[in-house]
């Protein structure tokens, strides 16, 4: 598992203080079950983020509310199981919330509009007085994801976007202070189309026909960003992407 070798090497590289990562379809590409989570956790993951595929696994429905560091879309309807954000301590003490949102512009799952859940949850971080707040939004359009980091800018740490599996180029810190790359990528095969076996897909795209989507698990890369920030303001200093090849 790429997670479990590379990332308490990533984050002793960088010297992170706290690790989020999104585990979206990491039960074989279709949602997410405990045994995954634990394996997250236990790699040094402080805080998995999901999406639209969340409830892939039946059971996991019943699980989730055993994990508060597995988050599923805050602006899921409110009656589903589980939590939107949640505020966590990183080793030193240091307050940090994580905001999970999915977006509805070609996504495929009941939401509610991402940017006033969005103000809804920055009203209680503020009248808690927590300051370190980075947002997950996870969506297919690079313009919805573009207007959720402008519209959060200065009053959130950081957003970046997941669900497209590519990794963008395009990370920077916005001019109001707030990290942004408008997809961290994936954790999956390099030969491979977004993690699945080559000839399957491109013999349905093709075709036209029905094939089983293999999940593909060599030459596994994992990909993301590590953000800086001063966490008396926060207010991030720098992002930098990163994309690193799994042990063989």
């Amino acid at each position: 598992m790429a997670v479990r070798h590379l990332v308490p090497a990533l984050r002793e590289e960088f010297g992170c203080s706290f690790c989020i990562a999104n585990g979206e379809n990491s039960a074989g590409g279709a949602g997410m079950t405990e045994k995954c989570v634990r394996e997250i956790l236990d790699a040094g993951v402080d805080v998995i983020t999901t999406g639209d595929h969340v409830w892939d696994q039946k059971e996991f429905e019943h699980q989730i509310a055993n994990y508060p560091a597995v988050l599923r879309p805050a602006n899921f309807p409110p009656a589903q199981p589980g939590r939107g954000y949640g505020v966590f301590q990183s080793p030193d003490g240091t307050e940090i919330a994580v905001i999970d949102l999915i977006g509805r512009v070609f996504v495929n799952a009941q939401s509610d509009n991402p940017f006033t859940a969005a103000d809804r949850i920055l009203e209680d971080l503020k009248q808690r007085q927590v300051r370190n707040i980075f947002v997950d939004i996870h969506a297919e359009a690079t313009s919805e994801k573009i207007a959720i980091g402008r519209y959060l800018e200065g009053r959130v740490t950081a957003v970046w976007g997941t669900h497209t599996h590519v990794q963008t180029a395009d990370e920077r810190v916005l001019p109001k202070g707030t990290a942004f790359i408008c997809d961290l990528g994936m954790v999956g095969s390099q030969e491979s189309i977004l993690g699945r076996d080559i000839r399957a897909v491109i013999h349905r795209m093709s075709t036209g026909m029905p094939r089983r989507f293999k999940v593909v698990d060599t030459d596994v890369l994992l990909c993301g960003a590590v953000v800086e920030f001063d966490p008396t303001s926060g207010r991030a200093t720098g992002i930098e992407r990163i994309a690193r090849m799994s042990p063989s």
